[in-house]
C-alpha cells in the first residue's frame, strides 16, 4: 500500500467525515494488522457556502468548488477520489472529470449489498435533493431496484433533521423515533430494506432496532474505500 493515496472530499458535514476517517482506517488496520493505517488525503470543505449553493440550486458552481478541491487532491498524489456525501454525488461526473482521477461512487457498494441480499424494493432516506431528484434514484433503478420514498411531509422532516440537527451534532430521541416511524411506513408500503442515503443518518439510528434492514451508506462507502486501498492494482470505476 506504500505510496498509494486516496483523496477524500469531506466536510459535508464534518460530523460524518470523522466517521469516514475512522472507519476506513479501522478496516485497513484490521486487514493489515499492527500499526497500519490508511494513506489518505483529506480536503474538508466549509459546508455553509456549499449548503447555500444547494439551496439555490446552483449545482454548476457546487461542482466547480468540489472539482477544484478534487484536482488539488490529485495533484497532491491521490489516485482516486471519494465524495463523503450522498447529495453531492449529483455532481460526481463533473467533479471526477475536473479532478482527472477515478471516483468511487457511494451508491455502488449499496447496490451491491442490496443485490446480494436479493432486495428488489428499497426505501430511500436522505436530503430532499437525494430523495426527490433523479440522480441517485436513477442509479438504483438502473440496477433493477424499485425505489420507494416517504410522503412529502415525511421527506420534509427527514431533510429538516439532517440539516438542523445531525449536521450540527445534535442527536435527539424525538427525531430518532420519527425516523423509525417513517421506516415502518416504508415497510407498510412494500419496502424490503431502507437506504440511509445521507451520511449523517447513521449517527441518529446507530444501534436502533428498525422495522427493516438499514443500509448505512457511510459504512459501505468507507469499506469500499478501504478495499480499494488494499487492492494491489487500486482498480476503480
Amino acid at each position: 500500500m506504500t505510496g498509494k493515496l486516496l483523496g477524500l472530499l469531506g466536510g459535508m458535514s464534518w460530523e460524518s467525515t470523522a466517521h469516514y476517517y475512522a472507519q476506513i482506517n479501522r478496516r485497513v488496520r484490521d486487514a493489515r494488522g499492527g500499526l497500519h493505517s490508511a494513506p489518505l488525503l483529506l480536503h474538508s470543505i466549509d459546508f455553509a457556502p456549499l449548503a447555500e449553493l444547494q439551496r439555490q440550486g446552483d449545482w454548476a458552481q457546487a461542482a466547480v468548488l468540489l472539482g477544484e478541491a478534487g484536482r488539488g487532491l490529485a495533484q497532491a498524489g491521490a489516485g482516486a477520489l471519494l465524495i463523503c456525501s450522498n447529495t453531492m454525488h449529483k455532481v460526481a461526473a463533473p467533479v471526477a472529470e475536473m479532478a482527472g482521477i477515478p471516483l468511487l461512487h457511494i451508491a455502488d457498494p449499496t447496490i451491491a449489498a442490496l443485490l446480494a441480499a436479493k432486495v428488489g424494493r428499497v426505501g430511500l432516506l436522505g436530503t430532499r435533493f437525494t430523495m426527490e431528484q433523479a440522480f441517485y434514484r436513477e442509479r438504483l433503478q438502473a440496477a433493477g431496484l424499485q425505489v420507494l420514498l416517504p410522503t412529502a411531509a415525511e421527506r420534509d422532516e427527514v431533510h429538516r433533521v439532517i440539516f438542523d440537527e445531525l449536521c450540527q451534532g445534535q442527536v435527539l430521541p424525538a427525531s430518532r423515533a420519527r425516523y423509525l416511524d417513517i421506516i415502518a411506513a416504508l415497510q407498510a408500503a412494500g419496502a424490503q430494506a431502507v437506504i440511509l442515503g445521507c451520511t449523517e443518518i447513521a449517527l441518529l439510528l446507530d444501534g436502533c432496532q428498525a422495522a427493516l434492514p438499514l443500509l448505512d451508506t457511510t459504512a459501505l462507502h468507507s469499506a469500499a474505500a478501504a478495499d480499494w486501498l488494499l487492492q494491489p492494482d487500486n482498480a476503480a470505476r
